[in-house]
This record gives structure tokens, sequence and C-alpha cells, in this order.
């Protein structure tokens, strides 16, 4: 039941997927602090450390879920400090484990091993995510390969390009973001059983001078929580530059996510393209007629925000004193979820957009009509010296008539009629009907952009999709609202 008498995070309640929001609620961070717990203990005995016995490992393993929320958070107001308030409260649950649970640990044994196993599984989200995106637009760029629309620089008209070839931008850039996830993902390991400031002075203390058996401590510990690597050194955190390459690493698939995004919107103005828009979807309450791009609008409003998240995650790197202060605590618990949450509800909405994103050929075609004359130019200025016309006289000719009709375009509001003028003009040794034929087929005017599309789709999207194909599919992208 929804309290609407207090703020409620919108990431949650209206953007995110059930799946991230999962990973970074109470239930899992805690049952997680419990399994670093049981992993520390459990490889304590298994190294032969006397003090914790096989009967205390599984009375600590039996309780790792039924954690009593309210002992611990009455605990935690009398002592202000929540990792020992949830080592009272499992120790009520595990008599016998009492005295050894959190041995010769420190607060962010649990805190960092949990924080990483969060992002770890949260990364592997955002990865199944990204190639469903990746792969979306894959079979879009292939079913629209050769269709010629109007390219745009300054968003001014330049020439025609593909509307498949267009889309094989957007993948690419998504293509970079994978490489970096999977980048991230070799990076990130076990912070392991390290101590209070790093040095795992007090399981040298517990293992009575054993070296060895201190670093298998620790290696034990991470391949018990899921991880194949730990990391070599620390302060009493893992390094806090892992946070800030994490962020900046979702930022970039915002920013990716933005640059469509808004192209999208501008195609919806033109009315070339369109994101998916529901049979009883209201675009305004005053203007019936209206369907705003609201998708694609809701996914430029999360990705501004994500991008200007990695600032903080830098700053927090920057101003962790010698081996660790404590101003990272209260803007991490915000920021850490909020990044994945904002990347996951963003590529949610890239899912839905791309599934079924809506093309108008013949309003294409009609702005193409517009502006080729224009583009034509060259073409016939060169048709014209095959015919035994002056290259700069006929040049001289075409740029006065275009100059012309594109001043009448702009200041009468009248069609382009650039052919038509040339046509009149008895120097140009063409018809009307000539002139036409030369723009009737826009291919002519869009190089090798189906074939580039079609090349990068076999040659370097299909094959990585092909690696990734068991991430295909299974991604919930219905919109709550």
């Amino acid at each position: 039941m929804i309290d609407r008498t207090v703020y409620q995070e919108p990431l949650v309640s209206r953007y995110t997927s059930l799946e991230m929001q999962e990973l970074f609620s109470e239930q899992f961070k805690f049952t997680h602090w419990r399994r670093c717990w049981v992993a520390l203990a459990e490889a304590q005995h298994e190294l032969g450390l006397k003090l914790v016995t096989r009967e205390m490992v599984e009375e600590l393993r039996a309780h790792i879920d039924d954690i009593d929320y309210e002992v611990a958070a009455q605990k935690e107001k009398e002592i202000r400090h929540d990792v020992m308030a949830h080592v009272y409260a499992y120790g009520l649950c595990c008599p016998k484990a009492e005295p050894i649970i959190h041995l010769g640990a420190t607060s962010q044994f649990v805190v960092c091993n949990t924080d990483l196993l969060i992002q770890k599984r949260a990364l592997a989200l955002i990865k199944k995510a990204l190639v469903n995106v990746i792969a979306n637009l894959a079979a879009f760029c292939a079913k629209h390969a050769g269709l010629a629309t109007l390219g745009f620089t300054h968003y001014q008209p330049a020439q025609p390009t593909t509307v498949g070839k267009r889309n094989t931008l957007y993948i690419q850039d998504l293509i970079m973001d994978l490489e970096y996830i999977e980048h991230l993902e070799q990076q990130v390991k076990a912070r392991g059983a390290k101590g209070t400031v790093g040095t795992q002075a007090t399981f040298i203390e517990l293992f009575e001078g054993d070296h060895e058996k201190v670093r298998e401590l620790d290696r034990r510990v991470a391949a018990k929580l899921g991880f194949d690597q730990v990391f070599a050194v620390t302060g009493q955190t893992y390094p806090r530059k892992l946070d800030m390459k994490t962020a900046e690493t979702l930022a970039g698939i915002a920013e990716s996510a933005h640059k469509f995004a808004v192209d999208l919107r501008l195609l919806s103005n033109l009315k070339m393209q369109e994101e998916p828009f529901a049979k009883k979807q209201v675009g305004s309450s005053a203007m019936a007629y209206k369907r705003n791009p609201m998708r694609s609008e809701r996914m430029t409003g999360l990705a501004r925000k994500l991008m200007g998240l990695p600032a903080n995650f830098s700053a927090t790197a920057a101003n962790q004193w010698f081996e660790r202060t404590l101003d990272d605590s209260a803007i991490r618990r915000m920021d850490m979820a909020q990044a994945f949450l904002l990347a996951d509800a963003i590529l949610r909405l890239y899912v839905n957009i791309t599934s079924d994103m809506v093309v108008y050929p013949n309003q294409i075609g009609k702005y193409l009509r517009t502006e080729l004359p224009f583009m034509a130019t060259e073409k016939i200025l060169m048709a014209c010296v095959e015919r035994g016309k002056s290259r700069q006289e006929m040049h001289e000719v075409i740029r006065d008539h275009s100059v012309a009709a594109g001043l009448a375009v702009k200041e009468d509001g009248v069609d382009n009629d650039l052919l038509t003028r040339l046509a009149q003009d008895a120097r140009i040794p063409f018809a009307l009907e000539e002139l036409n034929a030369m723009i009737t087929d826009y291919t002519a005017f869009t190089g090798r952009a189906e074939e580039q599309t079609h090349e990068y789709l076999r040659e370097v999207v299909t094959p990585l999709l092909g690696r990734h194909r068991d991430l295909i599919g299974g991604v919930d992208a219905s919109l709550k609202v």
C-alpha cells in the first residue's frame, strides 16, 4: 500500500524495473550482509580457525533471510551504527554463532562486498537491456536500409542518407557503451577480507602470523560471494575510483540515449518518424490532435539527470582522505542506486520505443522533393557540361536561380520551383521533364548509405548479437504510466 502522505521516489514508482529495484532494496542489502558474514565464518573454519565451528556456520546460514528489521532499527537508534545494529539482530537469531559474527572484520567488509555484488548484478541487467536495444535497432536498420531520407547538418537540409544508415549511428554508440560495460565488468572485484584499514592486521593475529592463510581467506571469501577476482590492495573501502568509472560508463549510455531521443523528437515534429503511440494515449489536455513524443521526452529528461551524476562520484573519489573518510557514505547511498536505476529506466524506454517505431515514407519523400532540386544542382551542372556548355557559365546561371528560388520559398511560402526556373532559362539545355528525371531516383543521392548499412550489420552487429544471443529477449519494457 502506497503511503501518499510522504514523498515517493519516481524512479521506483514510475520508471524502473522490479529486478533493478530489488537489487537496491534493503532486503537484498541486509541479507547479503549476512551472506558476507557466513562466507567469512565458513572460510575461517575451513582454514582451521578453532574459534569458528561448523555448527556456528550452519546456524548463521540457516538465518540469512529472517531479519527482524524492527530490532535492528531500534538498536541502530540506540548505538548510531547500522552494521553493529545488524550484527546484534543476527546474534539474537544465532546464539551459538553470536560470539564470532563479524570476527576480525570492519564494517566495510559487509558494506563494500555487498555494494560490489549489487553493482555486478546490476551491470548484468544493464548489459542485457543494452543488447536488446541494439537488436531492435539492427532489425529496424535492415528493414529501412535503402529508404532514402533527408540528411541534416546543423539541422539544415544536407545530402540525403537512408533511414537505416542513420540508425546505424545509434547502434555504433551503443556498441561502444557495451564494450565499456564489458570492460567495467572485469574491474568489479571483491573487496574481500582486508581488515580495518586494509592491512589484514586482525586476521594475521587470528591466524597467528600465517600470511598464506590470510591471503587464502581473502580469496575464499571472494569466491564464496561469487567473485573470481579480489582487489589486491584496499584502504578501508574498495577504491572509489571504481564508482567514478561506473558512473561515467552509465552516463555514457545516457548520452547515447539522449542523442537518439532528441533526434526522434525532431523527426516527430517533421512527421517523418515517430515513437509508438498507444491507441488510447492522450497527447494534450487541450489539443486533442496532438501526438507528443512523451517517451522520448522522458528518456531525454532521465538521461540529463544521469549525465550529471559523474561529477559527484569524481568529487567523492578525490576526497577520500588517506585510507578512508565517511563523507562518501550519504551521497553514495543515493547516487549509486540512482545511477543504475536511471540507466535501467532509460534503457527500458529505449527498448520500448525501438520495438515499434513508425516511419512515414511519403512524408520523407515530400521533404526530399522539396530539397533535392538544390542538392541536384551539381548533377545538373555536370550534365550541362556534357552537352557542351561552359562549367563556369552554367555555375553562375544555376547559382542565380538557386538563390532566387530559395528566397521565394522563405519569403513567399511557395514550393521550391528551381527546376521550373532552370527549364525556362534558354541557357540551360534541358526541358523540365528531363530535369525532373534527374531527381526521380532518390537513391542516386545517397551514396553508399544502403551498402554501408548492410555491411555494418553483417560485419559488426550480427556477430556481436550472436555472441550475446542468450541475452536477447526477456526485457520487460512496458511503461507504468
